[in-house]
């Protein structure tokens, strides 16, 4: 499934360049316009980074990624700003409030390009062989093992499904639908309770503090992410 990467900016033509260059490199790409109604319908899409334009015709940019980062379901996708800007000051306030770069135009397509890569590769668990990595926990897909740093673990078959889904999306928040969905698929005699009692085992095996979780940590109101950097 390829990366999804919005784009907010209200330059018509700056936006089509931005749209062009970003799907040529195989990214999902959607352009949105302004800041009204903007933070919904990126909960709704939830994108895996978005481009930021700090002037907007209808707010400040700087006040959506202030809103973007107090969302429960994409407060951890990663921002990067687009403005004329230059002032250092600007640079250092897009960073302090949750900017994760910025890129003052013009710019060069391939750069920005570079740097969507950069952030992504940055989010995404170490895979190699099979072998997924975050943290002290490393999961073994081939011989369907997980090792806590270098102790094994014992988990059922769905755990280990639920643990595997958790480690190839950190980051993301889900709801727990959406875990059933994607976990138990056409399992109807489950329900969302089920993902908390599988969710509390999971804890009691990879958390030092079970009771106070810092990889599999609940969105309050929505579901459950799983932290990549805690």
């Amino acid at each position: 499934m390829p990366k999804r990467v919005a784009v907010v900016e209200d330059e018509a033509e700056l936006a089509a360049l931005l749209e062009y260059n970003l799907s040529n490199s195989g990214f999902s790409t959607r352009t949105l316009v302004g800041s009204k109604g903007t933070l919904e319908q990126l909960e709704e899409w939830r994108p895996d980074l978005i481009v930021l334009d700090v002037m907007l015709p209808d707010g400040d940019g700087f006040d959506l990624c202030k809103q973007i980062r107090k969302s429960q379901s994409i407060a951890r996708v990663p921002i990067l700003f687009l403005t004329a800007r230059s002032d250092e000051v600007d640079r250092v306030l897009g960073l302090e409030i949750g900017g994760d770069d910025y890129i003052t135009k013009p710019f060069s397509p391939r750069e920005l390009i570079a740097r969507v890569k950069a952030h992504l590769r940055r989010g995404e668990p170490d895979q190699e062989n099979g072998m997924i990595r975050i943290g002290p926990v490393r999961l073994d897909r081939d011989a369907h093992r997980v090792f806590l740093n270098d102790h094994e673990l014992q988990l059922t078959s769905t755990e280990f499904k639920l643990l595997e889904f958790f480690l190839v999306n950190p980051g993301r928040a889900f709801s727990r639908e959406q875990l059933l969905s994607e976990v138990w698929g056409e399992q109807h005699y489950v329900t969302p309770r089920t993902v908390d009692v599988h969710v509390r085992r999971l804890r009691e095996q990879i958390e030092d503090q079970p009771e106070d979780p810092k990889y599999l940590v609940t969105v309050r109101g929505f579901g459950y992410r799983f932290e990549s950097q805690p």
